[in-house]
Order: structure tokens, then sequence, then C-alpha cells
């Protein structure tokens, strides 16, 4: 007698139940605070991506240099936020779309700022992203997410630093 298979669907997958020991409000609660942290972050990334290709004045390769160590670091961010929201039993949003609805940050300017402004708009766009982190922190610390604890407090330092120095830059 043949061997009876079963195919394991998506749908499937989706009714296991989850059993980290957090409940499904508290874990749907931080995937909302870390989508919202993931569009930033991805809106923040395109951001500085733009003013990297379009710098211009006496500080191009200091800037342009720096918008790529930024934007690199940014890019190398979303995977891990996403793929704790895909932990917590969620889908992590992945659409221009999404990321609009749900970024406290503006797109890029359709028309390439100074230098000095785009060093501003980077500068408030890093601390957002950290406020950002900072309100999602207290959901995860409330319901013991110590792994997007520790997420958050990596993204809030890193964000709260790289805004410093872009201010750095802006002081006569």
């Amino acid at each position: 007698m043949a061997k009876k298979t079963t195919k394991t669907t998506a749908s499937a997958k989706a009714s296991y139940s989850i059993d980290i020991g957090m409940d499904e409000q508290d874990r749907e609660a931080i995937s909302q605070g870390l989508s919202r942290l993931l569009a930033d972050t991805y809106t923040l990334y395109l951001t500085t991506h733009n003013f990297h290709w379009n710098v211009t004045g006496p500080q191009f390769n200091s800037l342009h240099t720096m918008f790529m160590v930024q934007y690199t670091e940014l890019w190398n961010a979303v995977d891990p936020i996403a793929e704790r929201i895909r932990a917590l039993g969620f889908n992590a949003p992945g659409s221009y779309a999404a990321f609009a609805k749900l970024s406290t940050l503006p797109d890029a300017p359709e028309s390439p700022p100074k230098a000095v402004k785009m060093v501003e708009i980077l500068a408030k766009g890093h601390e957002s992203v950290a406020k950002t982190a900072r309100s999602v922190f207290a959901l995860a610390e409330k319901a013991s997410d110590q792994p997007t604890a520790d997420l958050l407090t990596q993204r809030m330092d890193l964000h709260e630093k790289t805004a410093w120095m872009l201010r750095a830059q802006l002081e006569a």
C-alpha cells in the first residue's frame, strides 16, 4: 500500500498556534509597532540613498561617503525587523503603499535639496526612527519580549548616534 502524504499549505501553517510565552494581543501590538519601525527604516533608507546619489557642493566627498555608510546600515536593518515580525506570527509589510501608510517620515523631496538641508532632513529622520523604536520598546518590555527589546535597543542606539553625528555637521 502506498504511503499517504499530506501537503502543507500556507493556510495550514497559519492555523498553527504560537506558544512562545506571549499572548496574541501582545504579539500583535508589538508586530504593529515593528511594522511602523520597518516602514520608517525603509523610508529613511530610500531618502538616504537618494541623497547619496544627488549630493553636491564642497562637502560632496565626505557626505557622499557618509550617506553610503548610513544607507548600507539601514538596508541591513530592514531584514531583522521584518523577520522579528514574522517570528511573532504576523506578516511584515513590504510594499511602498504599506510603508507610506505606516511611516512617520515624509518621502524624500522630489528635487534634491542643498547638502545642508539633506543633513537636516536625515538628522530629523534618525530622531523620528529612534522615537518610533522607543514607543515599541515599552510594549516589548511589558510583554517580556527580550528579543524585540534587544533589537530595539540596538536600533535606538544607532539612530541616536547617527542623528548626533549629522547634527554635528550642521554646527558653525
